[in-house]
């Protein structure tokens, strides 16, 4: 049995970037009876660098569980819990810290892109600066044997696995070594609809699994395609153009796909044909979704009662991991 640890924070509504990297990914663990999936809506994390506006995370806790049952992950299935609702994250969190170093977790390639992009500086929140090790608590607290992360997030993988494996040889074999899941290549990340980087809404360049169809519909619109394609006849470059690699992710015919470029490529396919196809692609693979998370945002006291069940559930796994932490490094004092 797979022993699976992955979630999201609540700073907003998730967009297509993150089915992509992982919400797709996840439905299909979920579905294979080897795997048990535990997903966590790191509201913890979120406030490391959201402390002095914490109702932008905690209104954002309904949305992102939302967004899980849209997909289709599912309760009964999966362990779906919020992180600040279970205090022994932060209690193994306090252990692993005294086994990492100011220059380890300084070094740590994620956490220095990061503070620059926040430019946060000297100003950078102590926890915001040893997140990595509030993630390896995360991780080991569930025994997570496999964890599903993007390219970027590979060195706060590699320090989990560092510090699993200071604290099985300074105390006793306890935690579980993880496994990285990465996406498959190209699938990694989805860029935003401006071509801009990766999609996400400090960027406003999203498309949102609670976006209605007319909002999808005037996004793909909108989208970035071949500046210097200004009359149908003129030859169009597909290289950097949204709507195909929106396509190349999201369409079943391939074959349609290839063939399309093609006259892209040669001149004589107008942007709007193939924008009118994208909308159709979307509309597919969103009407599902979006059919879901309308049902289930009518009654929220009962999506937050699942996040409550799920929560205490895990608790429970997370108690018994640092019962076993604590008898290994010679602190249970009164068990």
């Amino acid at each position: 049995m797979n022993t699976i640890l992955t979630g999201d924070r609540p700073t907003g509504q998730l967009h297509l970037g993150h089915y992509v990297g992982s919400l797709k990914t996840r439905k299909m663990m979920q579905d294979d009876p080897n795997n048990e999936l535990f997903v966590m809506i790191a509201d913890v994390q979120a406030l490391t660098d959201n402390a002095k506006t914490p109702e932008k995370v905690s209104s954002n806790v309904l949305e992102v569980a939302l967004d899980y049952l849209a997909v289709g992950l599912d309760p009964k299935k999966s362990t779906l819990f919020i992180q600040s609702q279970i205090p022994e994250l932060s209690e193994l969190t306090m252990y692993y810290l005294n086994l990492v170093s100011v220059g380890r977790v300084r070094r740590n390639p994620t956490v220095k892109t990061e503070i620059e992009q926040k430019n946060f500086g000297e100003g950078v929140p102590t926890g915001f600066f040893i997140y990595p090790v509030s993630q390896a608590a995360d991780i080991t607290a569930f025994k997570g044997s496999l964890v599903p992360v993007g390219e970027d997030q590979k060195p706060m993988l590699e320090q989990t696995q560092e510090i699993v494996h200071a604290f099985n040889t300074t105390y006793q074999e306890v935690l579980i070594n993880p496994k990285g899941v990465f996406p498959e290549k190209g699938m990694g990340r989805l860029p935003g609809i401006d071509g801009n980087g990766k999609m996400s809404k400090s960027l406003n360049n999203g498309i949102y699994l609670a976006d209605s169809k007319d909002t999808v519909d005037k996004k793909v619109m909108s989208m970035y395609t071949d500046p210097n394609h200004i009359h149908v006849q003129d030859p169009g470059k597909v290289e950097g153009n949204m709507v195909f690699t929106y396509l190349d992710v999201f369409a079943k015919d391939k074959a349609y796909v290839e063939e399309l470029k093609k006259q892209y490529r040669n001149g004589g396919l107008g942007d709007v044909k193939i924008k009118r196809y994208l909308i159709d692609v979307l509309d597919e693979e969103l009407t599902p979704m979006r059919e879901r998370r309308e049902a289930f945002a009518q009654d929220p006291q009962y999506v937050m009662d699942l996040l409550k069940e799920g929560s205490l559930s895990a608790e429970k796994v997370a108690a018994q991991t640092l019962d076993e932490v604590k008898t290994a490094m010679g602190i249970n004092y009164f068990r």
